[in-house]
């Protein structure tokens, strides 16, 4: 054989001896790859799962609500959700016993439910745990029982600002009041991470951030805490003293129109879930209506005062004590004879106001309520908030006419009548009402003269004298103004006679305005249900303990120097 023929099958047999060995090896590869699918995969599965990289849920902390000062009224306390993955949980781990009386429940009922959802990847056993016993469980280290951390919606005032802060879910939603109000400035967005998680689940490596956490936004509300519990008392003690359905307190600041307290009752803790029952949870400031009786006249007189026909001076004749109106007979408690227009909101004439409106032009009086406020809502962007009541008339409406002269026939919430006495507090300007802390003054609406507010003003400090019917509305030290109320409440059939609802009306003090109050008293049982006995003493306790919280000097002072002194 030539050695050219040697050479080729030396390189043939070479050449078949690695096409072999390359072919055993796949061949080898092959039979790997099926065995370990077919015979090992629960044994990878448990590798895998030993070192896995997993993105994580970074929890972040929805927004802090606080009072003007800084107070905390919501806050995002930390907790701990502890959940469970079913498939890799042990069901025989020796302290699972424990488990259940740290989650207080039983060993029987948990293995029950982990074993219900044996194909789950996910199960939540418990939210909002404290930090100290998510530590306890995570000592436990039970396979398959994870800890992660969140926040809870913490309320520090309670029942006393519940009612405008409202509340959240479990899942930190706004779910009442400026919660849901502003739960788009208020809301967290969480973040992610990419971990290394051992078996037991637990994170052994943060790798890197996928997506920051975003805090919420803070909120600084316009109610000073301080009067905020001041007034939560007082309406609590008078309500409960009267024996009354409910109440209401709204106290404004007179120069930005601001909420400095809004107080309900009844009222509830936020923090308790089974207190949220629905007759509490109405902000009735601000959802509920009524007829405001005689707390409008000062706007009837202003506007008999605009229209140039009157003065504080003009004389009017309410002899003799009533008068007929078409059918309807207007009534005064008693004769007052010939009075003045002071006279008729120092003694609550209801025939004198009477005379007053049928005396003006077609809509003048319910055109000044309209500007006032009155029948609409206030723009304070609350939820459920109510727009109230108040009629078109025409001029063949003279009952219509009469009676809302003297507050029948209209229906406002105690924010709109709040609202309607800013005016005469701030010399005939009407400033936006707002529960939001305002840095400057939001844009004012002049409704009436100057001149014609402090007239009404001084008209209603006479209310408060010993011959007006707010007398018990006095607050010591201070010049007061206001107007009470009382009106029979409205039912199915009309109005009930022996069913009311209690209002004064006022601000202090007259020199120079700071607050404006309103106090609403629904239904009281007791012996007194006259504004001037019920509500008037409300606002006396509640503006004359704001008034030196503020430390507003004194506008009525007895001065010293010219008191005589006695030996």
């Amino acid at each position: 054989m030539s050695e050219s023929a040697e050479a080729s099958v030396g390189k043939g047999w070479r050449l078949w001896l690695v096409l072999t060995l390359l072919l055993l090896v796949a061949v080898g590869i092959t039979a790997r790859m099926l065995s370990l699918y077919v015979t090992e995969q629960e044994f990878l599965q448990t590798q895998g799962d030993a070192r896995s990289l997993r993105t994580v849920q970074v929890p972040a902390h929805r927004g802090i609500i606080t009072d003007r000062n800084g107070e905390p009224l919501a806050v995002s306390a930390p907790v701990a959700t502890i959940w469970a993955d079913p498939k890799m949980t042990d069901l025989q781990h020796d302290s699972l016993g424990r488990l259940a009386v740290l989650l207080k429940t039983n060993k029987k009922r948990l293995k029950a439910r982990l074993a219900e959802n044996r194909s789950r990847r996910f199960l939540y056993l418990q939210r909002q745990v404290s930090p100290e016993l998510a530590e306890q469980i995570r000592g436990l280290r039970i396979p398959g029982i994870h800890i992660d951390r969140d926040y809870k919606r913490y309320y520090p005032a309670a029942e006393v600002t519940t009612h405008l802060v409202g509340f959240t879910n479990l899942d930190g939603q706004g779910q009442e009041g400026l919660e849901l109000a502003y739960e788009d400035w208020l809301k967290a967005e969480p973040g992610r991470q990419l971990v290394m998680k051992d078996r037991l689940g637990r994170t052994i490596k943060h790798l890197n951030e996928v997506k920051p956490a975003q805090h919420g936004n803070d909120i600084e509300l316009s109610i000073d805490l301080r009067l905020q519990y001041l007034a939560y008392r007082e309406l609590k003690a008078a309500v409960k003293a009267h024996k009354a359905d409910g109440g209401s307190l709204v106290m404004l600041d007179a120069a930005t129109g601001e909420v400095l307290a809004m107080v309900n009752q009844p009222s509830y803790n936020p923090n308790d879930p089974k207190q949220r029952v629905s007759s509490a949870l109405r902000n009735r400031a601000l959802t509920d209506t009524f007829e405001p009786g005689s707390t409008v006249k000062p706007m009837t007189v202003a506007a008999a005062l605009m229209s140039g026909q009157y003065t504080p001076e003009t004389i009017v004749d309410t002899a003799p004590g009533y008068l007929k109106v078409k059918r309807k007979t207007i009534r005064d408690h008693r004769n007052y004879g010939e009075i003045d227009v002071s006279t008729i909101i120092t003694k609550s004439s209801n025939v004198g106001v009477t005379k007053l409106s049928l005396s003006l032009p077609e809509g003048s009086v319910r055109n000044l309520y309209q500007n006032l406020g009155l029948g609409q809502a206030t723009g304070i962007g609350f939820p459920g908030e109510s727009t109230g009541y108040l009629p078109y008339l025409n001029q063949r409406q003279q009952v219509e006419r009469a009676t809302l002269s003297y507050g029948y026939g209209l229906s406002v919430t105690p924010l709109q009548l709040a609202q309607s006495y800013l005016a005469l507090a701030n010399d005939g300007v009407l400033n936006p009402v707002s529960l939001i802390r305002q840095n400057e003054a939001g844009k004012a609406v002049r409704v009436m003269p100057a001149d014609v507010a402090v007239d009404v003003r001084e008209m209603m400090e006479t209310v408060i004298s010993v011959k007006g019917t707010g007398r018990r509305a006095a607050v010591a030290g201070y010049r007061v103004a206001g107007k009470t109320g009382t009106v029979h409440k409205v039912g199915r059939g009309g109005y009930i006679d022996d069913q009311y609802v209690s209002t004064f009306a006022g601000l202090a003090p007259v020199s120079n305005p700071r607050l404006v109050t309103v106090v609403m008293i629904d239904n009281p049982k007791g012996q007194e249900y006259y504004g001037g006995e019920v509500a008037a003493p409300v606002f006396s306790r509640a503006v004359g303990g704001a008034l030196r919280l503020m430390n507003i000097p004194p506008d009525n002072w007895p001065d010293v120097n010219k008191q005589v002194v006695h030996r």
